[in-house]
Formats: structure tokens, C-alpha cells, sequence
């Protein structure tokens, strides 16, 4: 990840991690967004055009999705990932330790974002739909509107992650 979101983001071992779980983990939400779908908006699996469309998609091009995954994982660094090396005790090595910990903490995140519609929508605009809907501006603004609700920061082009300030 060439960007770098706050001053320390400095843990190269754990940036590495996330770049080599990138694919799969996205894959693997595209695979979660569309069962949710089901769930929600076909829950007696009528075939109609767009299920059809959901259920057929396949992901090939993760590029729309590369802004929400480098989001989340710059903020994972930030709010959980340490600078420095601890002992592992276990025997594993530190690429490995951060890699499980990142693909915990990206799948139990990303299904509770999926409980939430608009999420979901957000996701299939960026993959299913995208073609049909050429300005995906909006959806990122929405992915980025839930990490703004449950971490507490936001994320600016230039800045990097910025703490939210509660008054």
C-alpha cells in the first residue's frame, strides 16, 4: 500500500499482510454481500433479472474495491496495529500472526457491515452494477460514511486518518 495515513504507519510486516490477503478477502466479501442480498431483498429466491445478474457476477476487477480495503486497513493500523515487534510464544512468525489477526478482524467487520442495507448496496454498486452505474463516487462516500460511525475517524486524501473529535 503506497499510502501512508498517519505519521507512524510504519509497521511494513503487517502492511505486507494485508496486501498478500487483499484478493482473497475480497472475493470473499463480494461472495458474503451477495448472500446478504438474498437475504434481504430475495429471501424466497424468485429468479428475476437482477437476481439472475447478482448470482452470475463474478469478480474480476477488485480495483473499485481497493479504496474501501486500503481504507480499512489503514484504519486497522491505525487503531490497532503496534510499531513495535512483541514476543510470540507460539512459534509463528510476525507475518503470519498479523496476517490472521487482519483477516479476523477484516471478516468480522465486514459482516457487520453487511447487516446494514445500504452497505450492501454500496458493494453491489462497485461490482454487479458498476457498469450500469459509472459514477461510483457515491457508494465509496458511503462505505467511508460506516467506518466514520464505527471507528471514529475520518479520511482525508491529504491528511490521512483523522481522529473525530465527540463534543
Amino acid at each position: 500500500m503506497v499510502r501512508k495515513f498517519f505519521p507512524y504507519d510504519k509497521n511494513y510486516l503487517l502492511e505486507e499482510a494485508q496486501l498478500l490477503s487483499q484478493d482473497k478477502l475480497l472475493d470473499a466479501l463480494v461472495e458474503k454481500v451477495k448472500d446478504r442480498y438474498f437475504e434481504l431483498f430475495n429471501p424466497l429466491g424468485i429468479e428475476d433479472r437482477l437476481s439472475l445478474q447478482v448470482d452470475r457476477f463474478r469478480l474480476r476487477n477488485r480495483k473499485p474495491l481497493q479504496d474501501f480495503y486500503q481504507n480499512l486497513a489503514g484504519i486497522y493500523r491505525y487503531k490497532f496495529g503496534e510499531n513495535q515487534l512483541e514476543f510470540l510464544w507460539d512459534g509463528c512468525e510476525h507475518r503470519e500472526k498479523y496476517q490472521s489477526d487482519w483477516v479476523a478482524f477484516f471478516e468480522l467487520w465486514t459482516t457487520r457491515f453487511c447487516a446494514k442495507e445500504l452497505f450492501v448496496r454500496a458493494i453491489l454498486d462497485l461490482t454487479v452494477f458498476l457498469p450500469e452505474n459509472r459514477n461510483a463516487q457515491l457508494a465509496e462516500s458511503r462505505m467511508n460514511h460506516f467506518m466514520l460511525q464505527h471507528f471514529d475517524v475520518r479520511i482525508h486524501k491529504q491528511k490521512g486518518i483523522v481522529e473525530m473529535k465527540v463534543a
